[in-house]
């Protein structure tokens, strides 16, 4: 193959504007022998692999139910077809004026956080500003058209208004070689270079997820856990089955009596809250004077495949809370919650109030958490008996749901970030991936047990059992939300795709015990993830009264800019007991076993 900065013969004067023709259908060629010798080659090493089996996401009955449900209507289909006929005059009109050199306002725009059109020949090219506004025309219009359907119900709508976007998200221009300027302009001045190594790029990622394609969003050589990422210093000092739990060096004389212990959700693993010092949440924790602990969730396999929820619940927090109140002398400690940890805190808190077990946690942090599933975002369109029993029959084969089939759900909330771009940058410009330590966190996906996610989507996703007073049970005991009674500082995020704040907020009406609820602008990592230093975004706190209506409180909390950690500290101030000399992991009764991170992170799903 011929390097990057290399030229196929008969084009070394040839200008990128103006190409020679002979050159490029010899550069086409070349192309096109290569790419059939690399694509034949991976057929041959993988041709067990492609074995078709059953399609779990099938929405041919959701849209044929769409479809009858239009022509029920021709009325209004026939309005729809005239407004967009309207739309299309008024861009050619728009378009032969700006040809005839007149000043001409765009007939619609793209939003301001959509970064697919970004090169200036959008703009500056009337041929290419056509089929941009032609695309964000017609994207609109079908759009609208599906959500107006009368007569879904709501979950069908939903369904129907997810994937009509999945489609209109994978036919945008920028997404081909012809209507990107950006990849024609590369294609034409490389004579085709970037097309032949898109496509080994292409075939590189589709071998590393042994035939199914896994993007690769950032350079994985570029990141090691333990060594330029989660490097918070401190010890694994208690293990069992299901986690490792690591106490981090004190950076202060003095800390906190009552420690701290972070439950992170077992979707991903925790040291998103470490992914660097600089905006590392342990850290900046650890330097507040708290002595704080973190859950390191296993990556489970098929010897784990019938750990429940339940167990997660009592060989997870509950273990962790005993170990350090053992290990430490101490009767309770502050607990944080992130996601789906925020969720099995909520249940422990009610597990422990029939225990009489209580005491053990002084006070409760939910971040970004839901209880109440009845607006679970778009996760929901996943969660329908025809999707369970597939996706259940595939976790009972194997014992676990494989980590990239996770990782996939969260990556179409937001496909234009998350798969698009990197399809344009990684299989079209022929770039690698850029280093980027979040995106590589985001790609080191876990497993799940087969029955403790099967009763979380069910019991949770599917049935929204958990906010119903002995919906569930845990551990022989029936879960009640509205029995706890802990302090509670509950964040949610205001653009959050994952725990829409709505659901978060659900909280503030269910719990016994007094409530602290801030909203944070951004999302469901972002908004979480916000260093005081980086002075980014802002958050909302309210007056203490709770309104049934979350866009009530809103309109009467106040802004402020900034981070929310800041008011978390003195939140968490009053939950301190007082003050002890800094506590040195592994030279009490909690013995060091290995150094943070530990083992159990470094588990890398395939």
């Amino acid at each position: 193959m011929a390097k990057k900065d290399s030229q196929p013969a008969g084009q070394k004067d040839a200008d990128p504007g103006n190409p020679n023709p002979a050159a490029m259908t010899e550069s086409m060629a070349r192309i096109a022998e290569q790419s059939q010798r690399l694509l034949q080659d991976f057929l041959q090493r993988h041709a067990e692999d492609f074995k078709v089996g059953p399609n779990s996401m099938s929405l041919g009955q959701t849209f044929l139910e769409l479809t009858a449900r239009m022509m029920s209507d021709p009325q209004k289909l026939i309005e729809a077809q005239v407004s967009l006929w309207q739309d299309y005059m008024n861009l050619w009109q728009t378009t032969a004026a700006r040809m005839m050199g007149q000043e001409a306002p765009p007939v619609i725009a793209p939003g301001k956080d959509d970064r697919r059109f970004k090169d200036s020949a959008w703009q500056e090219n009337q041929v290419f500003d056509y089929i941009k506004q032609s695309y964000l025309l017609t994207a609109r219009w079908l759009q609208n058209t599906v959500r107006e359907v009368e007569g879904l119900d709501d979950k069908t709508a939903k369904k129907v208004d997810f994937y009509t976007r999945q489609f209109v998200d994978a036919m945008a221009p920028s997404n081909f070689v012809m209507t990107n300027p950006e990849v024609l302009r590369t294609t034409l001045e490389s004579g085709g270079e970037n097309l032949v190594k898109g496509l080994e790029n292409l075939l590189e990622d589709l071998e590393r997820g042994n035939g199914k394609l896994k993007i690769s969003m950032t350079d994985r050589e570029a990141f090691e856990v333990g060594s330029n990422i989660a490097v918070q210093p401190g010890k694994v000092v208690f293990q069992n089955e299901l986690l490792q739990l690591i106490q981090y060096t004190p950076t202060t004389e003095k800390v906190a009596k009552r420690p701290l212990l972070i439950i992170p959700p077992w979707i991903n693993k925790f040291y998103i809250l470490d992914l660097k010092p600089q905006n590392s949440f342990v850290k900046w924790a650890v330097d507040q004077g708290q002595t704080v602990f973190m859950i390191s969730w296993v990556n489970p396999d098929e010897r784990l495949a019938e750990k429940t929820f339940a167990d997660y619940m009592l060989e997870g927090p509950l273990a962790a809370i005993e170990a350090i109140c053992g290990g430490l002398g101490e009767k309770s400690v502050n607990v944080i919650g992130y996601c789906l940890g925020g969720t099995l805190l909520a249940c422990l808190l009610s597990y422990l109030e029939t225990k009489k077990k209580s005491h053990l946690v002084a006070s409760a942090t939910f971040l970004t958490t839901m209880i109440d599933f009845a607006e679970a975002g778009e996760l929901s369109v996943f969660i329908d008996e025809e999707q369970l029993s597939a996706l259940e029959q595939k976790m009972n084969e194997r014992g676990y749901l494989e980590g990239h089939e996770m990782a996939a759900t969260f990556n179409m909330l937001r496909a234009n970030d998350l798969i698009w771009s990197f399809v344009i940058n990684n299989y079209l410009l022929g770039k690698e991936p850029f280093p980027f330590d979040l995106l590589y966190w985001n790609a080191d996906s876990t497993r799940m047990p087969a029955a403790m996610h099967s009763f979380y989507l069910r019991n949770m996703y599917q049935k929204n059992l958990l906010i119903q007073p002995g919906g569930i049970e845990l551990g022989g005991v029936a879960i009640d939300l509205a029995k706890v009674a802990q302090p509670s500082f509950v964040l949610a995020t205001r653009e959050d795709h994952i725990a829409p704040w709505h659901a978060a907020y659900a909280a503030t009406r269910t719990y016994r015990g007094p409530v602290t609820f801030v909203l944070a602008a951004s999302g469901h990592i972002a908004g979480v993830v916000n260093p005081p230093a980086a002075n980014k975004y802002c958050h909302w706190i309210g007056s203490g009264k709770y309104p049934k209506d979350p866009e009530d409180w809103l309109a009467g909390a106040q802004q402020r800019p900034g981070s929310w950690w800041p008011e978390w500290r003195k939140w968490i101030a009053a939950f301190a007991d007082g003050e002890v000399a800094a506590r040195q992991p592994g030279t009490g009764k909690l013995k060091a076993l290995e150094n943070a991170p530990g083992s159990y992170v470094k588990v890398m799903a395939q």
